[in-house]
């Protein structure tokens, strides 16, 4: 479990030696022992995030004289360690645990503690002089500590990997949009042929998915960025100093560069876990954009030849064992599936959300996991639609045409002239005997020939 030798990346750290003993005390030890489910371990985003509230903690504490500098300073060295991924190691503890996320704010302050007194020139281990409870914990309670820490993780990563993949794939279906508005092809509902609209148009309703999209999970952003810290056990502020958690929330944001600030309620902070589920929401949402964008991608670009065949997929690898020359919608499957996924973890999150018994949600482990899970899987298939499949998307611009004449829907632009049921007929006929809408309606005579081109142009329908 634990590698030989660890390098901090501050020198001021130095090198820690592992004679094959973990940073981890007993509680985690116990932790490890009673509940290895899943093999997964949490988020390293919550990990870090841990690192930061611990780290800033102190530094409040010792700024309140409540630790002395020798003690905040080894908690805040210890504590940057964590942020900095250095000792990812030591925290073994499987994703699925008790439903407050305890034995993880625990499994924190024992490393965070050990590491410190390692600094201090005392062993691994060593409870004294820095205390994991006493002093990396004082102030705080896993009930706060962890709600918080799941928030500045999910913000962090909506702010940092969501978002900006989001605005790519806007840009990149805006471009889309652009280069092929001048393409004609034809309309579907209910999959069957309907009047004929540029491709281009189409795109562009994609890349208004994808800015709604945004917008949503911006806005449920707002809400995580109210922290639980200050609220202790059940809300009340139990055993923290006046002032302790808005200046460790200050520190926080100072840090992040992102806009943290206490909880209007602390007892709506701990007891709910709403802003997650909101979140989750907004991520579900998104998700159910996407499969529709890239499952019309993957309709259109069906064929080559025996499909509708208006996009020319990239392609990027073989597409069957057995067939050659396939090629396969790769990219268009991946998002469908992460889709999926996204609206699976939403309905876990909801069934957490709850689970706010009284004063304490009990599942926020499973939350966090999935939450973040969507949010990762989300910026990551944005990313990839972006890249690998709109970029280099062609449009096959006389399939497009071709099958904008074949169409009967043609017809509907006569209708307005020469009535529903007459246009209704020419449809029949032209189904039946194999011609267009428009060799039909001009081997009837229904209008003036200049007349018919003019009310069967396409460009005129759009």
């Amino acid at each position: 479990m634990v590698k030989e030798k660890l390098r901090v990346e501050s020198d001021s750290m130095g090198e820690i030696a592992v004679p094959g003993t973990a940073h981890w005390g007993p509680q985690t030890q116990r932790a490890i022992e009673n509940f290895p489910v899943s093999g997964e371990r949490f988020p390293r985003s919550v990990i870090r995030a841990l690192g930061l509230l611990k780290g800033a903690a102190a530094h409040v504490n010792v700024e309140g004289g409540r630790l002395s500098e020798k003690v905040g300073d080894a908690i805040v060295m210890a504590s940057r360690a964590v942020c900095e991924g250095v000792l990812d190691d030591q925290f073994p503890l499987d994703v699925f645990q008790t439903g407050s996320g305890t034995s993880t704010n625990m499994n924190a302050n024992e490393v965070i503690a050990s590491r410190a007194n390692e600094i201090l020139g005392g062993k691994r281990g060593d409870k004294s002089p820095v205390h994991p409870n006493d002093h990396v914990n004082m102030g705080q309670s896993s009930n706060d500590v962890v709600p918080s820490a799941i928030h500045i993780a999910a913000y962090e990563m909506v702010e940092h990997q969501l978002l900006p993949s989001l605005q790519e794939l806007h840009s990149a279906l805006v471009e889309r949009a652009a280069e092929f508005d001048g393409i004609l092809k034809i309309g579907r509902t209910h999959l069957q042929d309907a009047t004929p609209i540029r491709l281009g148009q189409e795109f562009s309703g994609y890349a208004t998915q994808v800015v709604r999209g945004e917008e949503r999970v911006a806005c449920a952003q707002v809400r995580l960025a109210e922290l639980a810290l200050g609220g202790t056990a059940v809300g009340t502020g139990i055993n923290v100093a006046p002032g302790f958690a808005k200046a460790v929330i200050a520190s926080v944001a100072a840090t992040t560069g992102m806009p943290f600030v206490e909880a209007e309620n602390h007892f709506e902070a701990q007891a709910a876990r709403d802003a997650a589920v909101e979140m989750s929401g907004a991520l579900k949402t998104l998700a159910v954009s996407l499969y529709k964008v890239a499952n019309d991608l993957r309709f259109m670009g069906s064929g080559p030849r025996c499909g509708y065949g208006e996009l020319k997929l990239p392609a990027l690898q073989p597409g069957s064992s057995i067939m050659p020359g396939k090629v396969n919608p790769v990219i268009p499957e991946v998002v469908m599936q992460v889709a999926a996924q996204v609206i699976g973890n939403d309905a876990a999150i909801s069934v957490g959300g709850l689970s706010g018994n009284f004063e304490l949600n009990v599942m926020m482990p499973m939350i966090t996991r999935n939450l973040l899970g969507s949010i990762q899987l989300l910026s990551r298939a944005s990313e990839l639609l972006a890249r690998r499949c709109l970029t280099g998307l062609e449009a096959d611009a006389e399939r497009c045409r071709e099958m904008v004449e074949s169409s009967l829907a043609m017809c509907t632009a006569l209708a307005p002239v020469i009535g529903y049921e007459a246009a209704a007929e020419i449809a029949h006929e032209a189904y039946e005997s194999g011609r267009t809408v428009r060799e039909v309606a001009a081997t009837k005579g229904v209008v003036p020939i200049e007349e018919l081109m003019r009310l069967l142009d396409p460009e005129g329908m759009t």
